[in-house]
């Protein structure tokens, strides 16, 4: 794969399910409201890879994220791809996010690998209803609680897998780097409690994970290429019977007008 290739959200095992339900969802978003410019706030966007995808798109995007160094890295990577005025950063996380972004201002939310290590995830899914006008899109990512148990277990540590399995939390050990994961009821229930209607759930690295040599710059005489691999992903992202094998769920949600958040 080029450079270019690394740099766009379409072309990685890891973001290209997502990629592809967010971009469908803001063409869909366009054709209901005649507008094809919508403002997006990334929360804990980091180093711009969606973000950077969507000023080139057309869209203005604010980037909300901690680390100084991640904001810096998206400023060289903004300027680079020559949108830097369809990209904000501003430093912030889910407790502090509306020092830096006003109520009911974006047309979309990303929230993407942020709710795993929130304080109160509960929390971090009514600031992200909040930022929307009605009628928004959220766009959430979370690990998979399922899957851990069946990669832990497929990797030889059954012991983990077990540990993995019972914990409340998902979690294979104290050594674990994820605090938490979500099964789907788990994620569906938090995002319904905080005002949003849930439109499609998808599984991100179903296989991708699990195929020895996934991703290899060269792979190995028959093994998957990544285009196979970002295929069958595709082909098997929206179907529920394989939901729990997915190392992260993707879900699409939307602010009803009606409804109070």
């Amino acid at each position: 794969m080029s450079t270019a290739d690394r740099t766009n959200p379409a072309s990685s095992l890891r973001t290209a399910v997502a990629w592809d339900a967010v971009r469908s969802a803001l063409d869909g978003l366009a054709k209901e409201t005649g507008r094809d410019t919508f403002d997006v706030v990334d929360l804990g966007g980091g180093t711009g890879g969606f973000a950077v995808a969507l000023a080139r798109l057309g869209h203005r995007v604010t980037v909300v994220d901690p680390s100084p160094d991640a904001l810096a890295a998206l400023e060289r990577r903004v300027a680079e791809a020559g949108v830097g005025g369809a990209v904000r950063a501003a430093q912030g996380d889910l407790s502090t996010a509306f020092d830096v972004v006003d109520p009911e201002s974006a047309d979309a939310v990303l929230c993407h690998g942020v709710l795993e290590f929130a304080d109160d995830p509960a929390e971090g899914c009514r600031t992200a209803a909040r930022l929307l006008r009605p009628g928004g899109l959220a766009s959430v990512l979370a690990a998979n609680r399922p899957a851990i148990v069946l990669a832990r277990a497929l990797s030889g540590h059954v012991a983990e897998a077990l540990a993995a399995l019972r914990d409340p939390a998902g979690r294979f050990g104290a050594h674990d780097p994820v605090p938490r994961r979500f099964a789907e009821t788990e994620l569906r229930g938090l995002l319904e409690s905080a005002g949003l209607a849930v439109l499609a759930v998808h599984g991100v690295r179903i296989f991708a994970d699990l195929v020895p040599g996934a991703g290899a710059a060269d792979p190995a005489p028959g093994a998957a290429t990544v285009r196979e691999l970002l295929e069958l992903e595709s082909a098997a992202c929206a179907r529920p019977e394989f939901l729990p094998m997915a190392t992260q769920l993707h879900v699409l949600a939307t602010r009803d007008a009606a409804r109070p958040v």
